[in-house]
């Protein structure tokens, strides 16, 4: 293997090791105490070292949150593949977001915790617009599937709303009630005894109250559901069980 590709990937290695450290270092100490002289402890490598790759630790947090939202994208590009109707294909982004936060429980805490102007603001603007880019890609994965159920006569959207707006609702009950989740607040306690169901049910009523078609109450979207599982991600599904 030539020298250059040897280093490079030996780069690449360690910048791994650096924001797998940091995000540890973060949900442990929180912001105000992180900084690149624990970062570089912790590692053990010199500060010298972490500043080759990042230049504060704003830029470290975006870079977290730049990895976060690859997977998600990720997810979601296949998530679009489940060879449905767009309503079903909905179903599967959820699928794939709920497991976004199964799996990777860590990186969503991290994006619930950085994802601010005060964060961004300090890192450079290549890498903000690298995650600006790869949260546009997210996005429209989610609103083009809206725009399939417009296309296939499914979903006649309101005048004044877009497939982005619709998409933003889906994305954000989601966000929000996985938030709770890994927070802990006392759902039990408050009389939802399983939040995922209850998501489930909010995002269903969502639809039927748009008009997408099939109508809930016309189509076994447990079915759906569980092809989903078994066609799109299996073994996601597999480690999420195990977890």
């Amino acid at each position: 293997m030539p020298t250059s590709n040897r280093k490079k990937r030996e780069f690449l290695n360690r910048e791994d090791l650096i924001l797998d450290t940091a995000r540890g270092l973060f949900l442990e100490v929180g912001y105000f105490e992180l900084n690149m002289d624990r970062i570089a402890e912790a590692t053990e490598y010199s500060k010298g070292t972490i500043y080759q790759h990042f230049s504060c630790k704003e830029e470290i947090l975006v870079a977290l949150l730049l990895q976060s939202t690859l997977k998600v994208e990720s997810l979601l590009q296949r998530a679009a593949t489940f060879p449905g109707r767009a309503r079903e294909r909905v179903i599967a982004m959820a699928e794939a977001y709920e497991l976004f936060a199964r799996l990777y429980p860590y990186h969503f805490k991290t994006v619930s915790f950085v994802q601010n102007d005060v964060v961004a603001a300090k890192a450079s603007a290549e890498l903000r617009q690298r995650l600006e880019a790869a949260q546009q890609r997210s996005m429209g994965i989610v609103s083009g599937v809206v725009r399939d159920g417009v296309a296939q006569g499914d979903l006649v959207m309101p005048p004044s709303f877009s497939a982005e707006e619709l998409a933003f609702g889906l994305w954000a009950a989601a966000f929000g009630a996985y938030v709770m989740i890994a927070t802990q607040v006392p759902l039990g306690s408050l009389g939802i005894r399983n939040p995922r169901y209850a998501l489930q049910c909010h995002m269903q009523a969502l639809l039927d109250g748009l008009g997408w078609q099939p109508l809930f109450k016309d189509w076994d979207y447990e079915h759906t559901r569980q092809r989903i599982r078994k066609e799109i991600f299996p073994q996601e599904w597999r480690q999420a069980g195990e977890k």
